[in-house]
C-alpha cells in the first residue's frame, strides 16, 4: 500500500570486455622500504604539538609568576605608603 511506484526502465544490455591477464603480478614490498611512508609525518606532527604545548605552558607559568610578584610588590608598597601617612 505504501510502496512507491517506480517507473519502468528499459533493459540496457551490459557490455562486458575481456582483458587478458598476461602481465606479471605486482611486486611485493621490499624489506628495506616501509609500507606506509607517511607515518613519520604523523610522529613529527605530534612531537611539534607537544613542544608547542610545553612552550605555551612555560610562558603561562612565567606570566602568572610575574603577576603574583607584582601583586605582592603592590601590597608591600601600599602598606609602606599608608604607614608613612599615619606617622
Amino acid at each position: 500500500m505504501f510502496r512507491p511506484k517506480l517507473p519502468d526502465t528499459p533493459h540496457v544490455p551490459s557490455i562486458t570486455t575481456h582483458i587478458p591477464q598476461d602481465h606479471a603480478p605486482a611486486p611485493a614490498h621490499s624489506a628495506g622500504r616501509p609500507a606506509a611512508p607517511y607515518v613519520g609525518v604523523g610522529v613529527s606532527a605530534v612531537a611539534a604539538v607537544v613542544v608547542v604545548g610545553v612552550v605555551l605552558t612555560a610562558l603561562l607559568a612565567a606570566v602568572a609568576l610575574s603577576a603574583i610578584s607584582v601583586a605582592i610588590a603592590a601590597v608591600v608598597l601600599r602598606s609602606l605608603v599608608t604607614g608613612a601617612n599615619r606617622r
